[in-house]
Protein backbone atom coordinates (compact mmCIF):
# COMPACT_ATOMS: atom_id res chain seq x y z
CA UNK A 1 0.00 0.00 0.00
CA UNK A 2 1.29 3.32 -0.89
CA UNK A 3 1.46 5.65 2.44
CA UNK A 4 1.12 9.18 0.18
CA UNK A 5 0.61 10.54 -3.29
CA UNK A 6 -1.21 7.54 -4.45
CA UNK A 7 -3.16 7.55 -7.75
CA UNK A 8 -3.61 5.10 -10.57
CA UNK A 9 -1.49 4.37 -13.80
CA UNK A 10 -4.01 3.65 -16.30
CA UNK A 11 -7.84 4.66 -16.21
CA UNK A 12 -10.07 2.21 -18.71
CA UNK A 13 -13.24 3.40 -19.81
CA UNK A 14 -16.00 1.14 -21.70
CA UNK A 15 -17.43 2.95 -24.62
CA UNK A 16 -21.43 1.89 -24.70
CA UNK A 17 -23.82 4.11 -21.83
CA UNK A 18 -20.21 4.56 -20.04
CA UNK A 19 -19.03 7.42 -22.94
CA UNK A 20 -21.78 7.43 -24.55
CA UNK A 21 -25.56 6.45 -24.16
CA UNK A 22 -26.21 4.33 -26.95
CA UNK A 23 -24.65 0.88 -28.29
CA UNK A 24 -22.97 1.58 -31.19
CA UNK A 25 -23.62 -1.91 -32.65
CA UNK A 26 -27.40 -1.44 -32.44
CA UNK A 27 -28.66 2.35 -32.11
CA UNK A 28 -27.22 3.95 -34.20
CA UNK A 29 -25.88 3.15 -38.16
CA UNK A 30 -22.21 3.62 -39.33
CA UNK A 31 -20.48 5.19 -41.49
CA UNK A 32 -20.35 8.32 -39.37
CA UNK A 33 -19.18 11.78 -40.46
CA UNK A 34 -19.07 15.44 -39.56
CA UNK A 35 -21.99 17.87 -40.35
CA UNK A 36 -20.83 21.21 -39.54
CA UNK A 37 -20.16 21.25 -35.18
CA UNK A 38 -21.74 17.54 -35.19
CA UNK A 39 -21.35 13.88 -35.72
CA UNK A 40 -24.11 12.32 -37.17
CA UNK A 41 -24.81 8.54 -38.41
CA UNK A 42 -25.96 7.43 -42.15
CA UNK A 43 -29.15 8.21 -41.57
CA UNK A 44 -28.00 12.22 -40.34
CA UNK A 45 -29.04 11.09 -37.06
CA UNK A 46 -26.82 13.06 -34.33
CA UNK A 47 -24.73 11.32 -32.21
CA UNK A 48 -24.47 12.32 -28.21
CA UNK A 49 -22.11 11.34 -25.96
CA UNK A 50 -22.40 12.04 -22.20
CA UNK A 51 -21.82 15.86 -21.88
CA UNK A 52 -18.89 15.75 -19.27
CA UNK A 53 -16.80 12.72 -20.76
CA UNK A 54 -14.99 14.95 -23.19
CA UNK A 55 -13.61 17.56 -20.62
CA UNK A 56 -13.19 14.54 -18.07
CA UNK A 57 -10.99 12.91 -20.88
CA UNK A 58 -8.85 16.27 -21.34
CA UNK A 59 -8.32 16.94 -17.61
CA UNK A 60 -6.57 13.02 -16.93
CA UNK A 61 -5.05 13.37 -19.80
CA UNK A 62 -3.37 16.65 -18.66
CA UNK A 63 -3.41 15.50 -15.55
CA UNK A 64 -0.02 12.98 -16.48
CA UNK A 65 -2.98 9.65 -16.70
CA UNK A 66 -2.44 7.23 -19.24
CA UNK A 67 -5.92 6.18 -20.65
CA UNK A 68 -7.62 3.51 -23.17
CA UNK A 69 -10.74 2.05 -23.78
CA UNK A 70 -12.25 -1.52 -23.47
CA UNK A 71 -15.08 -2.33 -25.44
CA UNK A 72 -17.03 -5.47 -26.45
CA UNK A 73 -18.72 -4.47 -29.52
CA UNK A 74 -18.72 -6.03 -32.89
CA UNK A 75 -19.08 -2.69 -34.53
CA UNK A 76 -15.39 -1.97 -34.02
CA UNK A 77 -15.07 0.19 -37.20
CA UNK A 78 -17.99 2.39 -35.90
CA UNK A 79 -16.41 2.97 -32.53
CA UNK A 80 -12.96 3.71 -33.74
CA UNK A 81 -14.79 6.22 -36.24
CA UNK A 82 -16.05 7.82 -33.31
CA UNK A 83 -13.55 7.90 -31.04
CA UNK A 84 -11.65 9.89 -33.85
CA UNK A 85 -14.54 12.21 -34.64
CA UNK A 86 -14.83 13.24 -31.36
CA UNK A 87 -11.45 14.08 -31.36
CA UNK A 88 -11.01 11.22 -28.20
CA UNK A 89 -8.06 9.67 -29.62
CA UNK A 90 -5.55 11.87 -28.70
CA UNK A 91 -5.71 11.31 -24.75
CA UNK A 92 -6.42 7.64 -25.33
CA UNK A 93 -3.38 5.37 -25.48
CA UNK A 94 -4.57 2.04 -25.49
CA UNK A 95 -7.51 0.89 -27.80
CA UNK A 96 -8.94 -2.82 -27.11
CA UNK A 97 -12.66 -2.96 -29.06
CA UNK A 98 -13.91 -6.45 -30.51
CA UNK A 99 -16.04 -8.79 -29.08
CA UNK A 100 -15.39 -11.23 -26.12
CA UNK A 101 -13.89 -11.28 -22.16
CA UNK A 102 -13.08 -8.05 -21.26
CA UNK A 103 -9.85 -9.86 -19.40
CA UNK A 104 -8.59 -10.43 -22.64
CA UNK A 105 -8.66 -6.50 -23.57
CA UNK A 106 -7.36 -5.99 -20.03
CA UNK A 107 -4.47 -8.51 -20.68
CA UNK A 108 -3.91 -6.72 -23.64
CA UNK A 109 -3.20 -3.72 -21.89
CA UNK A 110 -1.24 -5.02 -19.24
CA UNK A 111 1.14 -6.79 -21.88
CA UNK A 112 1.36 -3.65 -23.88
CA UNK A 113 2.05 -1.01 -21.13
CA UNK A 114 3.44 -3.30 -18.47
CA UNK A 115 1.83 -2.00 -15.49
CA UNK A 116 0.14 -4.32 -13.28
CA UNK A 117 -3.60 -4.59 -12.91
CA UNK A 118 -3.82 -3.19 -9.02
CA UNK A 119 -2.24 0.04 -10.79
CA UNK A 120 -5.30 -0.07 -13.32
CA UNK A 121 -9.20 1.61 -13.01
CA UNK A 122 -12.09 0.42 -15.28
CA UNK A 123 -15.16 2.43 -15.51
CA UNK A 124 -17.95 0.27 -17.23
CA UNK A 125 -22.12 0.27 -17.35
CA UNK A 126 -22.41 -3.74 -17.07
CA UNK A 127 -21.97 -5.73 -13.85
CA UNK A 128 -20.82 -9.06 -15.44
CA UNK A 129 -17.81 -6.84 -16.84
CA UNK A 130 -16.80 -5.21 -13.20
CA UNK A 131 -16.87 -8.55 -11.59
CA UNK A 132 -14.59 -10.16 -14.61
CA UNK A 133 -12.03 -7.28 -14.66
CA UNK A 134 -12.15 -6.84 -10.80
CA UNK A 135 -10.64 -10.45 -10.29
CA UNK A 136 -7.93 -9.59 -12.04
CA UNK A 137 -7.38 -6.99 -9.10
CA UNK A 138 -8.03 -3.88 -11.13
CA UNK A 139 -10.60 -1.44 -9.45
CA UNK A 140 -14.03 -1.30 -10.96
CA UNK A 141 -16.70 1.64 -11.21
CA UNK A 142 -19.95 0.57 -11.66
CA UNK A 143 -21.08 3.52 -14.08
CA UNK A 144 -25.39 4.43 -13.95
CA UNK A 145 -25.32 7.18 -16.07
CA UNK A 146 -22.03 7.91 -18.05
CA UNK A 147 -18.85 9.85 -16.68
CA UNK A 148 -19.03 12.40 -15.67
CA UNK A 149 -16.30 14.67 -12.96
CA UNK A 150 -18.22 13.68 -9.63
CA UNK A 151 -17.50 10.20 -10.70
CA UNK A 152 -13.95 10.29 -11.26
CA UNK A 153 -13.38 12.92 -8.44
CA UNK A 154 -14.62 10.26 -5.88
CA UNK A 155 -12.95 7.35 -7.15
CA UNK A 156 -9.59 9.42 -7.42
CA UNK A 157 -9.61 10.35 -4.00
CA UNK A 158 -11.01 6.64 -3.04
CA UNK A 159 -7.43 5.13 -4.86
Amino acid sequence: MCKTNCKPKIIIFDLDYTLWPFWVDTHVIPPFKKKGNDVVDSRGQIIQYYKEVPDVLKHLYEAGYELGVASRTSEIQGAKQLLNLFNWDKYLKYKEIYPGCKVTHFSKIQKASGIDYKDMVFFDDEDRNIVDVGKLGVTCIFVKNGVNHALVESLLKKF
